[in-house]
């Protein structure tokens, strides 16, 4: 089986379910609010979430907004909707492949991954979707591991992604390269988590 496949995701993610929140919740908490503040969402803006998990990013997003979120695991889906239902969040949710978004084009205002850009398996893919279905002018956040621009990816670093890529996620994913397959222009990128290994990247899709 592929460690690159979203049959393996679903797999692993599913025997991360009950443990998620323990594992990243307090982690990325200040992050998690940090990038969601960079959208500034307005009230009924539609607002969409992928590769939602468990739904930690719930408690930072306004109740007026329209909030669609998704993952491709089953059992972090249901999470997921437990949490919508505890916070009031009138949230659809369901099973979502982030490399085929069913939304027609045009459809969001902001839309939010967090910790998904260097696990799904085309992240190219997953990008050139999120394009495809943010209205012209909205914005994207990107919360991740990636690996600096200009850093030449060492022997250690490709030695040790073959576990991480096996256990939770790649370590070796450059983001401007793949933002390169799409129009998404970078506005912000600040350093985040463990000494900036962790990035948060406000994109923009031009008008």
């Amino acid at each position: 089986m592929s460690l690159n496949s979203n049959r393996w995701n679903r797999i692993r993610y599913t025997f991360y379910t009950p443990i998620y929140d323990l594992l990243v919740g307090k982690i990325f908490t200040s992050s998690r609010r940090s990038s969601i503040d960079l959208l500034q969402i307005k009230p009924n803006e539609k607002v969409l979430l992928v590769g939602a998990g468990t739904g930690l990013d719930f408690q930072f997003l306004p109740r007026q907004a329209q909030v669609y979120a998704g993952d491709i695991t089953p059992s972090m889906v249901a999470k997921m909707e437990h949490r919508a239902r505890e916070l009031k969040l009138n949230a659809t949710i369901d099973v979502m492949d982030g490399q085929n978004l069913q939304f027609p084009d045009n459809t969001f205002d902001k839309i939010i991954l967090h910790l998904i850009v260097a696990v799904i398996p085309d992240p190219v893919k997953c990008l050139q979707e999120v394009e495809r279905v943010l209205k012209p002018g909205g914005e994207a956040v990107i919360f991740d591991k990636f690996r600096p621009k200009n850093q030449r990816l060492s022997s250690l670093r490709a030695f040790f992604n073959k576990l991480t890529s096996f256990l939770f996620s790649d370590i070796t994913r450059v983001i401007e390269t793949l933002l390169s397959y799409t129009n998404l222009k970078i506005r912000k990128d600040i350093p985040a988590n463990f000494n900036g290994n962790f990035r948060i990247i406000l994109v923009k899709k031009p008008v």
